[in-house]
């Protein structure tokens, strides 16, 4: 969230260089998800995501001396904080969406920056994912496992939350009761956070401490609330500092921020970090939902390790995808799914002459792929007059079904691809032109492993899973760690 106390900052060229020299940026994604950008409304506005990563890493003294651990200087960073920013295409609402670290999903194939290849793997923690090949396969995991295009990723360190919470001059948090995450007979270790009753403003080594904080507030589930209401405080602390319009804080937040922050290349200076804060500054608090995907104990090592609940997960996704507010604060039902921009006037060609290759891609939620779902919607297809459709047993799996066709071929090829949509009953929603599609292609998602008609899952704003909205005004904390404020 740092990206949004970005602003003009501009003390003279030479500063606003100096910034951009400060900015450390890598590639956006670390392997292949098949996931595509959502298509433009009507007004050609996009939904806009961006995964926001806190990295454990301990590769510089600063970061030794607040993590601890100088025996992990060498080890490479996990990615123990884990969410996705989504602002809404018409950018009236946004949600922060986390997963917790040690929750079981499958990390696609990834390259880290010097060409080092990790092999997929299914049975390991999110937070390896960083291991894995960087922030960019960080990216390729949300996207494989959510279905959702991710624009950007940011990530900060240990040293780099002390110094923005220092710079706003601390950031409010409440608990219940006084709390010490200290180290017990039970479980060691701790964060070492240590707070009276009530609210507190925590900065420097203390608000990493509440960031890290776990064993204290219950379980991963609530740490991740924790993280949100910090969030949330940063938030109004900067509104009510007026950090958007007053050119001298701008400034100094400016100064920490890009030396705080490492951002994928996209986003590698300062005109750009400011174009995109433009675009989030607008979004009301009232209007910002947090959520945390529900979570079970993952079987093979249940002390431990967590794993989604594939139907609120499921149902999360596709709200993200289908960009439907998680709030209800807008007054409004579920926003329709964005379209493809106007229709081309050029007719499509007769369906004899496409050829569509239809490839099974039902898998893309981690289950088993649905046998002979290629085969079936080919058969349909050439029922309906696509005669020239083929069908593949193997492809890469998606959450989303996904109708491709070349972008050389420009509004034909759309109206070519929009006639085998309307065929098959899928949204103006589900086509994308793509500059690596050799021709039509149909990949069915896990969203329709039965029937012949496509039918979309119905969302509603605000109707989020049992558990996920994680908003609170004041933390629990669990009996152990309670503290009187006096010891």
């Amino acid at each position: 969230m740092s990206v949004l106390i970005l602003g003009t900052a501009g003390a003279g060229y030479l500063y606003y260089e100096h910034l951009n020299g400060n900015i450390r940026s890598g590639g956006r994604a670390g392997g292949e998800s098949g996931v595509k950008k959502a298509a433009p409304n009507a007004l050609g506005d996009t939904p806009l995501n961006i995964l926001l990563i806190g990295s454990d890493s301990r590769e510089d003294e600063k970061n030794i001396a607040l993590g601890g651990g100088r025996n992990d200087k060498d080890r490479k960073p996990l990615a123990d904080v884990q969410m996705l920013l989504h602002v809404s295409a018409d950018r009236e609402n946004a949600s922060i969406v986390s997963i917790p670290r040690d929750t079981v999903v499958p990390i696609p194939k990834c390259k880290d920056k010097n060409g080092e290849t990790f092999a997929a793997t299914t049975n390991r923690p999110i937070n390896e994912s960083l291991q894995r090949g960087g922030p960019g396969c960080t990216l390729t995991t949300w996207e494989s496992i959510t279905g959702v295009y991710i624009d950007h990723w940011l990530m900060v360190d240990f040293a780099g939350v002390v110094a923005m919470a220092d710079e706003v001059g601390g950031v409010p948090v409440c608990v219940k009761t006084g709390v010490y995450d200290k180290s017990t007979a039970r479980v060691k270790g701790g964060s070492g956070l240590k707070l009276r009753e009530g609210t507190t403003d925590v900065q420097g080594e203390q608000a990493l401490q509440w960031l890290r904080t776990r064993h204290a507030f219950g379980s991963d589930q609530n740490r991740a609330k924790a993280q949100h209401m910090y969030l949330n405080g940063m938030m109004k602390k900067l509104q009510s500092q007026n950090a958007w319009t007053d050119t001298g804080r701008l400034t100094g937040l400016a100064e920490t921020a890009t030396n705080a922050l490492q951002v994928s290349d996209e986003l590698k200076s300062v005109k750009k970090l400011f174009d995109l804060a433009m675009q989030l500054k607008n979004v009301k608090i009232d209007r910002l939902t947090t959520a945390t995907v529900p979570t079970a104990p993952y079987p093979a090592n249940r002390d431990a390790w967590l794993e989604m609940v594939p139907s609120s997960a499921d149902k999360m996704w596709t709200m993200l995808r289908d960009d439907v507010a998680l709030d209800k604060n807008g007054g409004k039902a579920a926003k329709p799914k964005a379209t493809v921009s106007a229709k081309p006037k050029t007719p499509a060609e007769a369906p004899g002459s496409l050829a569509v290759t239809v490839v099974n891609g039902t898998d893309g939620d981690g289950q088993a792929a649905t046998e002979g779902r290629a085969r079936t919607i080919t058969e349909v297809l050439r029922g309906k007059g696509f005669t020239r459709a083929e069908s593949f047993k193997e492809g890469s799996g998606r959450k989303d079904t996904l109708l491709s066709y070349p972008k050389a071929d420009g509004d034909q090829g759309k109206a070519n691809a929009l006639s085998v949509a309307k065929a098959l009953g899928l949204p103006d929603s589900a086509v994308h032109a793509s500059a690596e599609a050799q021709g039509l292609t149909l990949v069915i998602g896990s969203d329709w492993r039965e029937g012949n008609t496509f039918k979309r899952p119905t969302t509603v704003a605000g109707d989020l899973p049992d558990g996920a909205d994680d908003k609170s005004s004041c933390m629990d904390v669990y009996s152990v760690y309670r503290w009187d404020g006096k010891s």
